[in-house]
Parts: C-alpha cells; sequence; structure tokens
C-alpha cells in the first residue's frame, strides 16, 4: 500500500502521484509534493469561467483545445502540476488521464496564499519544461501579465489590465477584451489587507 504524500517530502514520481487518493489535491514538482490546500474564492472562479468561456470561443475549429483545473499535466516524471487553465495544440499529448508534456499556453490566477509558488517555483518550472506562453492573472487590482519563453526562462511581453484587451503573442487570433473577465456581478474583490503590529526594531 502507497503512504500517503507528506508537504516538502522529495523523491516523489508520476507513479506516487496516481496512488494518491483524491481528497486533497496535490503537485509535484523537482520531486517535491506540494498541498495544493487554496479553496479558491468566487472571484477566481468567475475570471477562470469567464476566460474559459472565451478560449472555448476563440479556439472553435482550431486544433488547439483548452482545458481548466483540474486537469493534470506531466511535463516529467517527476513534475506534475494542475493549472488553472491551459492550451494545447497538439492534441497527440492529450490522453484519457492527463495532458502529456508542455502546453502551448499556461494561465495562473494568482491568490495571495499561492502567488510565490506560481510567480518563481511554477513559472521556472514551465520554463524549463518549454511552455511557449505563460499568463498570471492577478485578481486585484486587476492585472494580467504576459510571459513568453526566450531560451530556458521567461521574459516580460506585456501586462494589461481591466480596461484593455490582451493579444497573445504566439497564439495568432487568441485576442481577449479583459472588461468582459472582470465584469463582476456586484463589488469589486477589495485589497486584502494584512495588519500587523510594528517591527520590534528601529525608530518610528
Amino acid at each position: 500500500m502507497e503512504r500517503a504524500p507528506i508537504q516538502g517530502e522529495d523523491g516523489y514520481t508520476w507513479d506516487d502521484y496516481r496512488s494518491w487518493t483524491d481528497d486533497q489535491r496535490w503537485e509535484i514538482i523537482g520531486g517535491v509534493a506540494y498541498a495544493m490546500t487554496y479553496a479558491p474564492t468566487t472571484w477566481h472562479q468567475w475570471i477562470q469561467h469567464r476566460l474559459s468561456h472565451h478560449f472555448t470561443e476563440r479556439l472553435e475549429g482550431r486544433e488547439c483545445v483548452h482545458y481548466t483545473a483540474t486537469t493534470d499535466v506531466k511535463l516529467s516524471d517527476e513534475d506534475i502540476v494542475q493549472p488553472d487553465l491551459l492550451i494545447v495544440c497538439d492534441r497527440s499529448q492529450i490522453h484519457q488521464t492527463h495532458i502529456e508534456g508542455a502546453p502551448a499556453l499556461v494561465v495562473e490566477i494568482l491568490s495571495p496564499s499561492t502567488m510565490t509558488h506560481d510567480k518563481s517555483r511554477k513559472m521556472e518550472l514551465y520554463a524549463k519544461a518549454g511552455v511557449r506562453e505563460y499568463w498570471t492573472v492577478q485578481v486585484y487590482p486587476a492585472l494580467v501579465e504576459v510571459y513568453v519563453l526566450d531560451g530556458e526562462s521567461y521574459r516580460a511581453a506585456a501586462a494589461y489590465d481591466a480596461t484593455e484587451t490582451l493579444t497573445s503573442p504566439t497564439l495568432t487570433g487568441l485576442e481577449i477584451d479583459l472588461k468582459q473577465v472582470y465584469d463582476f456581478p456586484n463589488e469589486s474583490p477589495g485589497i486584502q489587507l494584512v495588519k500587523e503590529e510594528a517591527a520590534p526594531f528601529g525608530s518610528q
């Protein structure tokens, strides 16, 4: 019987991953297991749904298809992730259980608890694996940053706010009016504040 994964422990592989139960989401990066315990807000899910809707429209009749979380993406035997959204343009990568290899585009919707993970650890992994285009989507303030693979790392291609139209630099014809993505049904999400006591050093 396979033992349960341990957060932060290394040496895990695709075979280990496939043996784990579905009661908790996990990702493996460089053989290290990371528990994806963050519960997405309604605004996070709203953006994911709206982007998915636009992907469906823009990719109609094309070879490229898109998937949303929780779709397993096997980048290597020791690198398995579940991006918020992804686009695959090589249908031989599509298997019944997972996507095999680097998608053409990956989107991660940021949250306070996953921002560092998505913009450092996972960004480095996606570049190493050969994902041509990577978007990071901030809920509030509205900001979509687009990165393009340049050698073995990403370069910043563009940044968009909620009033602009995003144009993919690598996927022809993929344009999204972000006013139709950040069209929240009620009040804006607002800024999440963290209140802390004054630092115990220095002078005021």
